[in-house]
């Protein structure tokens, strides 16, 4: 089923989504979207191969934006040992291309017009990225461009924003990802958002979740190894957080990534993840803080057990709920939007105007 790139006007306190603008300027820092120019009988695929997850998404212009006409994802978690090896092992290559040879066959059967596949932190940290993009190249045809944090941070605002909450004073949006986590403050009163400062931290739920080995049985090392997380976060934000602007002012707060849609799930207590629930959401704080505190203590088969979570997400969104409560340390914001939706959808925007 197709579905609409704007969030449903039925979502918990969603913000009024803001009709996009072209700029006929390309001013420094400044993300611009607009109305799509090309016929709509066009279709465009974005690919992001990030070091946890694959996803692919294929959409036609609309008046207002875009409608979805083909999505996968699978996770490959193709940074899995990237920590202590500096390489992209043998096995999580044979998962990313597999799950690349899914989104190549969906490509060509859409008839796709125009596409852009980009790889993220594990092929720019990997000693073997470039061999592997040659192998993916070779193998599925498809043409991985890696990106730098910067522009990974750009397209994940360009694709969410329009969730941010009205407000006046910056905002914070994040992306807690497989190898690195995007923190982005923008200013948000013109037409679109400006960047004013972010951050790349080294630290996202794959590379945190290798850094400290554990039994996962034992409740004395549970909570011993979400400190060292907890810490690890604390220091690396340290900087950024000094640069934040104070202030009494209310704080605006977007997160797109896997553990802020799966914490928003179970904050919703929902049977199964549901998308249309999600997207657009807007949670307390409090509560996404306490869920991450009431992850981090369970076993892993009890955060298997939860129909939020799955087995897949079990081991590694306790890592994620450690990124999570760092943000909110350094942005209290009191209510956090949720976000399905980022990379990709920031691609999509870009070729449907031409800014590839």
């Amino acid at each position: 089923m197709a579905q609409q790139s704007r969030p449903s006007p039925r979502k918990v306190r969603e913000p009024a989504p803001k009709r996009m603008k072209a700029a006929a300027a390309n001013e420094k820092n400044t993300i611009r979207a607009g109305t799509p120019r090309w016929p709509s009988r066009n279709s465009y695929a974005a690919i992001d191969l990030g070091t946890n997850n694959c996803r692919l998404l294929i959409a036609k212009p609309s008046a207002d934006g875009f409608v979805v006409i083909d999505a996968f994802s699978r996770i490959v978690r193709l940074g899995e040992g990237l920590a202590t090896s500096g390489a992209l092992s043998e096995q999580a290559i044979e998962r990313a291309v597999s799950a690349l040879a899914v989104c190549a066959d969906k490509i060509r059967k859409r008839q796709v017009t125009l596409a852009r596949s980009v790889a993220t932190e594990a092929c720019r940290r990997a000693s073997n990225g470039a061999e592997f993009i040659a192998r993916v190249k070779r193998e599925t045809g498809i043409a991985l461009d890696i990106i730098s944090a910067q522009e990974e941070a750009r397209l994940a605002v360009l694709g969410c924003h329009a969730l941010l909450e009205p407000g006046d004073g910056p905002a914070l949006i994040f992306d807690i990802g497989g190898g690195s986590t995007e923190l982005v403050l923008v200013d948000s009163r013109g037409a679109a958002p400006k960047i004013i400062d972010w951050l790349s931290a080294p630290w996202g739920v794959v590379s945190l979740t290798e850094s400290e080995p554990h039994d996962q049985n034992d409740p004395v090392q549970r909570i011993a190894a979400y400190a060292k997380m907890r810490a690890r976060v604390a220091e690396t934000f340290a900087a950024f957080a000094d640069r934040l602007p104070g202030g009494s002012g209310v704080k605006r707060l977007l997160g797109t990534s896997g553990t802020v849609t799966t914490l928003a799930s179970v904050h919703l207590d929902l049977p199964k993840y549901d998308r249309q629930m999600i997207d657009g959401l807007i949670v307390p704080t409090d509560s996404m803080r306490g869920i991450a505190q009431r992850l981090s203590l369970m076993t892993l088969d009890e955060r298997r057990n939860m129909p939020s979570i799955g087995a897949e997400r079990a081991d590694l969104v306790v890592a994620g709920c450690a990124i999570l409560e760092g943000i909110l340390d350094i942005w209290p914001a009191e209510r956090l939007g949720i976000a399905d939706r980022g990379i990709r959808e920031g691609i999509l925007r870009c070729l449907m105007e031409q800014r590839v």
